[in-house]
Protein backbone atom coordinates (compact mmCIF):
# COMPACT_ATOMS: atom_id res chain seq x y z
CA UNK A 1 0.00 0.00 0.00
CA UNK A 2 1.47 3.81 -1.00
CA UNK A 3 0.05 6.69 0.99
CA UNK A 4 -0.29 7.99 -1.50
CA UNK A 5 -2.88 6.49 -3.04
CA UNK A 6 -4.41 5.38 0.29
CA UNK A 7 -7.66 6.32 2.24
CA UNK A 8 -7.87 5.78 5.74
CA UNK A 9 -10.59 3.52 6.30
CA UNK A 10 -9.61 0.67 3.44
CA UNK A 11 -5.98 1.14 4.87
CA UNK A 12 -6.94 0.19 8.29
CA UNK A 13 -9.01 -2.81 6.90
CA UNK A 14 -5.22 -5.03 6.36
CA UNK A 15 -3.42 -3.41 9.35
CA UNK A 16 -1.83 -6.21 11.56
CA UNK A 17 -4.17 -4.71 14.51
CA UNK A 18 -7.22 -5.70 12.50
CA UNK A 19 -6.29 -8.96 11.26
CA UNK A 20 -5.33 -9.87 14.40
CA UNK A 21 -9.02 -8.83 15.90
CA UNK A 22 -10.58 -10.79 13.36
CA UNK A 23 -8.33 -13.32 14.18
CA UNK A 24 -8.85 -13.63 17.97
CA UNK A 25 -13.16 -13.10 16.75
CA UNK A 26 -12.70 -16.62 14.65
CA UNK A 27 -10.80 -18.26 17.80
CA UNK A 28 -12.92 -17.29 20.52
CA UNK A 29 -16.39 -17.69 18.84
CA UNK A 30 -15.06 -21.22 18.14
CA UNK A 31 -14.34 -21.68 21.55
CA UNK A 32 -18.01 -20.95 22.59
CA UNK A 33 -18.88 -23.49 20.01
CA UNK A 34 -16.61 -25.77 21.64
CA UNK A 35 -17.29 -25.46 24.73
CA UNK A 36 -21.78 -25.93 24.38
CA UNK A 37 -20.54 -28.95 22.71
CA UNK A 38 -18.85 -29.68 25.76
CA UNK A 39 -15.72 -30.51 23.55
CA UNK A 40 -13.70 -28.12 26.09
CA UNK A 41 -14.79 -26.47 29.75
CA UNK A 42 -16.92 -23.50 29.31
CA UNK A 43 -14.62 -21.54 32.09
CA UNK A 44 -11.93 -21.36 29.42
CA UNK A 45 -14.05 -19.56 27.17
CA UNK A 46 -15.12 -17.51 29.51
CA UNK A 47 -11.91 -16.59 30.79
CA UNK A 48 -10.95 -15.77 26.83
CA UNK A 49 -13.78 -13.40 26.40
CA UNK A 50 -13.21 -12.02 29.90
CA UNK A 51 -9.44 -10.73 29.18
CA UNK A 52 -11.23 -10.09 25.92
CA UNK A 53 -12.89 -7.36 27.67
CA UNK A 54 -10.67 -5.38 29.02
CA UNK A 55 -9.94 -3.99 25.42
CA UNK A 56 -6.44 -4.97 25.39
CA UNK A 57 -3.63 -3.75 23.08
CA UNK A 58 -3.11 -5.89 20.03
CA UNK A 59 0.65 -6.87 20.92
CA UNK A 60 2.09 -6.59 17.13
CA UNK A 61 5.91 -6.22 18.09
CA UNK A 62 5.35 -9.28 20.67
CA UNK A 63 3.61 -11.63 18.07
CA UNK A 64 6.23 -10.35 15.52
CA UNK A 65 8.91 -10.92 18.05
CA UNK A 66 7.44 -14.97 18.89
CA UNK A 67 7.32 -15.08 14.89
CA UNK A 68 10.49 -14.49 14.25
CA UNK A 69 11.30 -17.45 16.04
CA UNK A 70 8.67 -20.02 15.48
CA UNK A 71 8.64 -18.82 11.77
CA UNK A 72 4.38 -19.18 11.59
CA UNK A 73 1.95 -16.34 12.22
CA UNK A 74 -0.82 -18.29 13.78
CA UNK A 75 1.23 -19.98 16.60
CA UNK A 76 2.52 -16.85 16.82
CA UNK A 77 -0.59 -14.92 17.75
CA UNK A 78 -2.11 -18.04 19.60
CA UNK A 79 1.16 -17.72 21.74
CA UNK A 80 0.88 -13.99 22.93
CA UNK A 81 -2.47 -14.80 23.46
CA UNK A 82 -1.72 -17.56 25.78
CA UNK A 83 1.12 -15.33 27.62
CA UNK A 84 -1.76 -12.80 28.50
CA UNK A 85 -4.61 -15.10 28.98
CA UNK A 86 -3.05 -17.90 30.66
CA UNK A 87 -3.53 -21.67 30.96
CA UNK A 88 -7.17 -21.81 29.98
CA UNK A 89 -5.60 -20.40 26.43
CA UNK A 90 -4.40 -24.16 25.62
CA UNK A 91 -8.17 -24.66 24.70
CA UNK A 92 -8.13 -22.41 21.74
CA UNK A 93 -7.34 -23.73 18.11
CA UNK A 94 -8.86 -27.14 19.16
CA UNK A 95 -8.66 -29.23 16.32
CA UNK A 96 -8.62 -26.43 13.94
CA UNK A 97 -5.56 -25.43 11.53
CA UNK A 98 -4.08 -22.06 10.32
CA UNK A 99 -6.25 -22.13 6.97
CA UNK A 100 -9.65 -22.00 9.44
CA UNK A 101 -8.33 -18.89 10.96
CA UNK A 102 -6.25 -17.35 7.79
CA UNK A 103 -9.39 -17.72 5.13
CA UNK A 104 -11.99 -17.32 7.23
CA UNK A 105 -10.14 -13.42 8.29
CA UNK A 106 -9.77 -12.67 4.57
CA UNK A 107 -13.17 -13.44 4.03
CA UNK A 108 -14.19 -10.88 6.57
CA UNK A 109 -11.48 -8.14 5.30
CA UNK A 110 -13.15 -8.87 1.77
CA UNK A 111 -16.26 -8.35 2.84
CA UNK A 112 -15.26 -5.35 4.81
CA UNK A 113 -13.44 -3.93 1.73
CA UNK A 114 -16.40 -4.15 -0.51
CA UNK A 115 -18.56 -2.46 1.62
CA UNK A 116 -16.45 0.41 1.55
CA UNK A 117 -16.14 0.03 -2.45
CA UNK A 118 -19.75 -0.48 -2.61
CA UNK A 119 -20.37 2.76 -0.99
CA UNK A 120 -17.56 4.58 -2.98
CA UNK A 121 -19.63 2.99 -6.06
CA UNK A 122 -22.77 4.63 -4.42
CA UNK A 123 -21.03 8.30 -4.27
CA UNK A 124 -19.88 7.73 -7.53
CA UNK A 125 -23.82 6.91 -8.96
CA UNK A 126 -25.10 10.09 -7.23
CA UNK A 127 -22.73 12.23 -9.35
CA UNK A 128 -22.71 10.53 -12.53
CA UNK A 129 -26.76 10.76 -12.23
CA UNK A 130 -26.97 14.59 -10.75
CA UNK A 131 -24.16 15.33 -13.99
CA UNK A 132 -26.32 13.30 -16.48
CA UNK A 133 -29.72 15.39 -15.88
CA UNK A 134 -27.91 18.33 -15.53
CA UNK A 135 -26.80 17.92 -19.06
CA UNK A 136 -29.18 15.57 -20.51
CA UNK A 137 -29.98 18.02 -23.42
CA UNK A 138 -26.72 19.96 -24.06
CA UNK A 139 -26.14 19.22 -27.55
CA UNK A 140 -22.43 17.60 -28.48
CA UNK A 141 -20.54 15.63 -31.10
CA UNK A 142 -20.81 11.86 -31.13
CA UNK A 143 -17.36 10.42 -32.11
CA UNK A 144 -16.60 7.37 -33.93
CA UNK A 145 -12.96 5.85 -34.49
CA UNK A 146 -12.12 9.75 -32.76
CA UNK A 147 -14.32 10.80 -36.07
CA UNK A 148 -17.10 13.25 -35.81
CA UNK A 149 -20.31 10.99 -36.50
CA UNK A 150 -23.40 12.07 -35.20
CA UNK A 151 -24.56 14.50 -32.87
CA UNK A 152 -25.01 13.17 -28.93
CA UNK A 153 -26.07 14.69 -25.49
CA UNK A 154 -23.02 15.25 -22.87
CA UNK A 155 -25.92 13.98 -20.78
CA UNK A 156 -26.30 10.27 -22.53
CA UNK A 157 -22.00 9.59 -22.21
CA UNK A 158 -22.84 10.38 -18.38
CA UNK A 159 -25.58 8.45 -18.54
CA UNK A 160 -23.90 5.42 -20.36
CA UNK A 161 -21.36 5.89 -17.56
CA UNK A 162 -23.66 5.59 -14.86
CA UNK A 163 -25.24 2.27 -16.38
CA UNK A 164 -21.91 0.84 -16.88
CA UNK A 165 -20.94 1.59 -12.75
CA UNK A 166 -24.27 0.41 -11.86
CA UNK A 167 -23.73 -2.73 -13.26
CA UNK A 168 -20.41 -3.13 -12.16
CA UNK A 169 -22.28 -2.37 -8.26
CA UNK A 170 -24.31 -5.52 -8.84
CA UNK A 171 -21.36 -7.35 -9.51
CA UNK A 172 -19.65 -6.23 -6.74
CA UNK A 173 -22.15 -6.93 -4.99
CA UNK A 174 -22.64 -10.75 -5.79
CA UNK A 175 -18.53 -11.12 -5.79
CA UNK A 176 -18.81 -10.60 -2.27
CA UNK A 177 -21.38 -12.16 -1.29
CA UNK A 178 -19.45 -15.34 -3.02
CA UNK A 179 -15.52 -14.34 -1.46
CA UNK A 180 -17.90 -14.06 2.55
CA UNK A 181 -17.55 -17.92 3.12
CA UNK A 182 -16.42 -18.97 6.70
CA UNK A 183 -14.12 -22.88 6.87
CA UNK A 184 -13.80 -24.26 10.32
CA UNK A 185 -12.77 -27.73 8.78
CA UNK A 186 -9.70 -28.72 10.41
CA UNK A 187 -6.59 -30.26 8.81
CA UNK A 188 -7.80 -31.44 4.73
CA UNK A 189 -11.00 -30.18 5.27
CA UNK A 190 -13.18 -33.35 6.81
CA UNK A 191 -13.93 -31.76 10.05
CA UNK A 192 -12.67 -34.95 11.79
CA UNK A 193 -11.71 -33.11 15.21
CA UNK A 194 -13.77 -30.03 14.78
CA UNK A 195 -17.67 -30.16 14.49
CA UNK A 196 -19.09 -29.05 11.74
CA UNK A 197 -21.56 -26.75 14.49
CA UNK A 198 -18.24 -24.97 15.00
CA UNK A 199 -17.93 -23.92 11.58
CA UNK A 200 -22.20 -22.82 11.39
CA UNK A 201 -21.72 -21.19 14.63
CA UNK A 202 -18.30 -18.95 13.65
CA UNK A 203 -20.07 -18.09 10.19
CA UNK A 204 -23.33 -16.90 11.76
CA UNK A 205 -21.00 -14.77 14.31
CA UNK A 206 -18.70 -12.87 11.95
CA UNK A 207 -21.59 -12.63 8.79
CA UNK A 208 -19.92 -15.57 6.68
CA UNK A 209 -21.82 -17.95 4.78
CA UNK A 210 -21.07 -21.96 5.37
CA UNK A 211 -18.24 -23.36 3.17
CA UNK A 212 -19.85 -25.83 1.75
CA UNK A 213 -16.83 -28.30 1.09
CA UNK A 214 -12.91 -27.05 1.52
CA UNK A 215 -9.94 -28.99 1.65
CA UNK A 216 -7.50 -27.08 4.17
CA UNK A 217 -8.33 -24.08 2.63
CA UNK A 218 -11.36 -22.07 0.58
CA UNK A 219 -11.53 -22.81 -2.79
CA UNK A 220 -9.72 -20.06 -4.88
CA UNK A 221 -12.33 -19.44 -7.23
CA UNK A 222 -14.18 -17.51 -5.32
CA UNK A 223 -11.48 -14.80 -4.73
CA UNK A 224 -10.38 -15.14 -8.59
CA UNK A 225 -13.95 -13.78 -9.49
CA UNK A 226 -13.45 -11.13 -6.91
CA UNK A 227 -10.17 -9.65 -7.86
CA UNK A 228 -11.47 -9.98 -11.73
CA UNK A 229 -14.91 -8.04 -10.62
CA UNK A 230 -12.14 -4.77 -9.14
CA UNK A 231 -10.16 -5.46 -12.17
CA UNK A 232 -13.62 -4.75 -14.62
CA UNK A 233 -14.37 -2.03 -12.28
CA UNK A 234 -11.07 -0.71 -12.73
CA UNK A 235 -11.71 -0.24 -16.26
CA UNK A 236 -14.65 1.54 -16.18
CA UNK A 237 -12.68 4.08 -13.90
CA UNK A 238 -10.12 3.95 -17.15
CA UNK A 239 -13.27 4.30 -19.76
CA UNK A 240 -14.65 7.37 -18.00
CA UNK A 241 -10.81 9.11 -17.13
CA UNK A 242 -9.81 8.34 -21.05
CA UNK A 243 -12.89 10.13 -22.25
CA UNK A 244 -12.71 12.95 -20.09
CA UNK A 245 -8.64 13.20 -21.25
CA UNK A 246 -9.97 13.26 -24.62
CA UNK A 247 -12.27 16.39 -23.93
CA UNK A 248 -9.78 17.90 -22.56
CA UNK A 249 -7.41 18.28 -25.46
CA UNK A 250 -6.75 21.61 -26.60
CA UNK A 251 -8.69 20.95 -29.76
CA UNK A 252 -11.99 19.38 -28.39
CA UNK A 253 -11.84 21.40 -25.15
CA UNK A 254 -15.34 20.18 -24.34
CA UNK A 255 -14.81 19.56 -20.85
CA UNK A 256 -11.97 19.40 -18.48
CA UNK A 257 -11.11 18.55 -14.83
CA UNK A 258 -11.30 21.58 -12.21
CA UNK A 259 -8.37 23.53 -12.19
CA UNK A 260 -7.94 25.14 -8.63
CA UNK A 261 -6.38 28.59 -7.50
CA UNK A 262 -3.23 28.18 -7.16
CA UNK A 263 -2.07 25.09 -9.10
CA UNK A 264 0.00 24.65 -11.46
CA UNK A 265 0.05 22.56 -14.51
CA UNK A 266 3.78 22.38 -15.96
CA UNK A 267 7.19 23.45 -14.22
CA UNK A 268 8.15 24.71 -17.42
CA UNK A 269 5.03 26.72 -19.34
CA UNK A 270 3.12 28.59 -16.79
CA UNK A 271 0.20 27.88 -19.15
CA UNK A 272 -0.34 24.42 -18.79
CA UNK A 273 -3.88 22.85 -17.75
CA UNK A 274 -3.14 18.95 -17.78
CA UNK A 275 -5.72 16.55 -16.94
CA UNK A 276 -3.67 14.87 -14.12
CA UNK A 277 -6.27 13.04 -11.91
CA UNK A 278 -8.00 11.23 -15.16
CA UNK A 279 -4.08 10.34 -16.35
CA UNK A 280 -3.42 9.27 -12.71
CA UNK A 281 -6.51 7.31 -13.00
CA UNK A 282 -5.71 5.63 -16.31
CA UNK A 283 -2.76 4.31 -14.09
CA UNK A 284 -4.43 2.98 -11.20
CA UNK A 285 -6.70 0.88 -12.82
CA UNK A 286 -3.75 -0.89 -14.35
CA UNK A 287 -2.48 -1.56 -11.06
CA UNK A 288 -5.92 -2.89 -10.02
CA UNK A 289 -5.80 -4.94 -13.58
CA UNK A 290 -2.34 -6.40 -12.79
CA UNK A 291 -3.48 -8.22 -9.65
CA UNK A 292 -6.30 -10.51 -11.83
CA UNK A 293 -3.99 -12.39 -13.33
CA UNK A 294 -1.96 -13.87 -9.90
CA UNK A 295 -5.85 -13.95 -8.65
CA UNK A 296 -6.36 -17.00 -11.34
CA UNK A 297 -3.65 -18.40 -11.25
CA UNK A 298 -3.71 -18.99 -7.65
CA UNK A 299 -7.23 -21.15 -8.31
CA UNK A 300 -4.59 -23.99 -9.51
CA UNK A 301 -3.33 -25.16 -5.76
CA UNK A 302 -1.48 -28.90 -5.12
CA UNK A 303 -4.00 -31.77 -3.43
CA UNK A 304 -6.04 -30.44 -0.60
CA UNK A 305 -3.66 -27.78 -0.13
CA UNK A 306 -0.44 -25.36 -0.51
CA UNK A 307 0.68 -22.26 0.54
CA UNK A 308 1.78 -20.53 -3.51
CA UNK A 309 -1.24 -18.42 -3.30
CA UNK A 310 -0.62 -16.71 0.37
CA UNK A 311 2.04 -14.31 -0.82
CA UNK A 312 0.46 -13.00 -3.57
CA UNK A 313 -2.90 -12.72 -1.67
CA UNK A 314 -0.36 -10.80 0.91
CA UNK A 315 0.50 -8.31 -1.74
CA UNK A 316 -3.17 -8.23 -3.92
CA UNK A 317 -5.62 -8.35 -1.00
CA UNK A 318 -4.65 -4.85 0.24
CA UNK A 319 -2.95 -3.41 -2.51
CA UNK A 320 -6.21 -3.67 -5.16
CA UNK A 321 -8.72 -2.56 -2.80
CA UNK A 322 -6.84 0.31 -1.55
CA UNK A 323 -6.25 1.26 -4.82
CA UNK A 324 -9.72 0.59 -6.30
CA UNK A 325 -11.35 2.38 -3.16
CA UNK A 326 -8.93 5.79 -3.94
CA UNK A 327 -9.30 5.22 -7.58
CA UNK A 328 -13.47 6.08 -7.24
CA UNK A 329 -13.37 8.48 -4.73
CA UNK A 330 -11.01 10.71 -7.07
CA UNK A 331 -13.22 9.84 -10.47
CA UNK A 332 -16.57 11.00 -8.31
CA UNK A 333 -14.45 14.49 -7.56
CA UNK A 334 -13.46 14.21 -10.76
CA UNK A 335 -16.84 14.32 -12.03
CA UNK A 336 -18.45 16.15 -9.61
CA UNK A 337 -16.57 19.28 -10.37
CA UNK A 338 -15.78 18.94 -14.13
CA UNK A 339 -16.11 22.05 -15.97
CA UNK A 340 -18.11 20.95 -19.11
CA UNK A 341 -18.28 23.95 -22.03
CA UNK A 342 -21.69 23.51 -24.15
CA UNK A 343 -20.67 26.37 -26.40
CA UNK A 344 -17.31 24.44 -27.39
CA UNK A 345 -19.56 21.68 -27.95
CA UNK A 346 -21.73 23.32 -30.04
CA UNK A 347 -19.08 25.15 -31.92
CA UNK A 348 -17.60 21.66 -32.84
CA UNK A 349 -20.88 20.27 -33.89
CA UNK A 350 -20.70 23.06 -36.67
CA UNK A 351 -17.19 22.70 -37.15
CA UNK A 352 -17.76 20.44 -40.40
CA UNK A 353 -20.34 22.08 -42.50
CA UNK A 354 -23.15 20.11 -41.59
CA UNK A 355 -21.56 16.29 -42.26
CA UNK A 356 -22.91 14.80 -38.86
CA UNK A 357 -26.23 14.86 -41.17
CA UNK A 358 -25.32 13.23 -43.90
CA UNK A 359 -27.18 9.86 -42.87
CA UNK A 360 -30.63 11.85 -42.65
CA UNK A 361 -29.73 12.97 -46.25
CA UNK A 362 -28.51 9.35 -47.89
CA UNK A 363 -31.94 7.65 -45.77
CA UNK A 364 -33.97 10.95 -47.76
CA UNK A 365 -32.67 10.45 -51.11
CA UNK A 366 -33.01 6.23 -51.07
CA UNK A 367 -36.62 7.09 -49.37
CA UNK A 368 -37.21 9.70 -52.72
CA UNK A 369 -36.52 6.72 -55.22
CA UNK A 370 -32.49 6.65 -55.70
CA UNK A 371 -31.15 3.13 -54.60
CA UNK A 372 -28.87 3.13 -51.85
CA UNK A 373 -25.29 2.55 -53.41
CA UNK A 374 -26.44 6.08 -55.72
CA UNK A 375 -27.90 8.08 -52.73
CA UNK A 376 -24.73 7.26 -51.05
CA UNK A 377 -22.28 8.60 -54.06
CA UNK A 378 -24.30 11.55 -54.06
CA UNK A 379 -23.68 12.08 -50.63
CA UNK A 380 -20.03 11.27 -50.58
CA UNK A 381 -19.33 13.38 -53.40
CA UNK A 382 -20.00 16.33 -51.24
CA UNK A 383 -19.67 15.79 -48.22
CA UNK A 384 -15.49 15.00 -49.56
CA UNK A 385 -16.07 18.59 -50.63
CA UNK A 386 -16.31 19.41 -47.65
CA UNK A 387 -14.16 17.79 -45.15
CA UNK A 388 -11.35 18.89 -47.85
CA UNK A 389 -12.17 22.49 -47.03
CA UNK A 390 -11.39 21.63 -43.32
CA UNK A 391 -15.44 22.20 -42.70
CA UNK A 392 -15.47 25.68 -44.96
CA UNK A 393 -17.78 24.64 -47.09
CA UNK A 394 -21.22 23.58 -46.30
CA UNK A 395 -23.02 20.51 -46.90
CA UNK A 396 -26.24 22.07 -47.54
CA UNK A 397 -25.55 24.22 -49.47
CA UNK A 398 -23.58 21.81 -51.91
CA UNK A 399 -26.25 19.52 -51.89
CA UNK A 400 -29.26 22.61 -53.19
CA UNK A 401 -26.27 23.13 -55.77
CA UNK A 402 -26.05 19.32 -57.13
CA UNK A 403 -28.81 18.89 -59.72
CA UNK A 404 -29.02 14.59 -59.49
CA UNK A 405 -30.03 15.68 -55.94
CA UNK A 406 -32.66 18.11 -56.54
CA UNK A 407 -34.15 16.41 -58.62
CA UNK A 408 -35.39 14.37 -55.71
CA UNK A 409 -35.51 16.33 -52.68
CA UNK A 410 -36.33 20.29 -52.91
CA UNK A 411 -34.72 22.79 -50.52
CA UNK A 412 -36.74 22.59 -48.24
CA UNK A 413 -36.67 19.06 -47.52
CA UNK A 414 -33.05 19.15 -47.48
CA UNK A 415 -33.35 22.09 -44.95
CA UNK A 416 -35.38 19.81 -42.70
CA UNK A 417 -32.32 17.11 -42.24
CA UNK A 418 -30.29 19.71 -40.83
CA UNK A 419 -32.27 19.92 -38.06
CA UNK A 420 -30.15 19.16 -34.58
CA UNK A 421 -33.09 18.30 -32.26
CA UNK A 422 -34.19 15.16 -34.76
CA UNK A 423 -30.96 13.24 -33.39
CA UNK A 424 -32.21 14.34 -29.76
CA UNK A 425 -35.95 12.53 -29.42
CA UNK A 426 -35.34 10.07 -27.77
CA UNK A 427 -32.83 11.19 -25.08
CA UNK A 428 -35.68 10.75 -22.54
CA UNK A 429 -36.85 7.13 -23.35
CA UNK A 430 -33.28 6.53 -23.14
CA UNK A 431 -32.77 8.07 -19.72
CA UNK A 432 -35.88 6.87 -18.16
CA UNK A 433 -34.20 3.27 -19.76
CA UNK A 434 -31.39 3.87 -17.33
CA UNK A 435 -32.67 5.95 -14.27
CA UNK A 436 -36.46 4.80 -14.18
CA UNK A 437 -39.33 6.78 -15.20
Amino acid sequence: MIPRYSRPAMAAIWEPENRFRIWFEIEAHALDAMAELGVVPKDAARAVWDWWATKPAIGVARIDAIEAVTRHDVIAFLTWVSENVGPEARFLHQGMTSSDVLDTCLAVQLKQAADILLADLDELLAVLKRRAEEHKLTPTIGRSHGIHAEPVTFGLKLAQAYAEFARNRARLAAARDDVATCAISGAVGTFANVDPRVEAHVAGKLGLAVEPVSTQVIPRDRHAMFFATLGVVASSIERLATEVRHLQRTEVLEAEEYFSPGQKGSSAMPHKRNPVLTENLTGLARMVRGYVTPALENVALWHERDISHSSVERYIGPDATVTLDFALARLTGVMDKLLVYPERMQKNLDRMGGLVHSQRVLLALTQAGASREGAYAMVQRNAMKVWESDGRLSLLDLLKADAEVTALLTAAELEEKFDLDYHLKHVETIFARVFGA
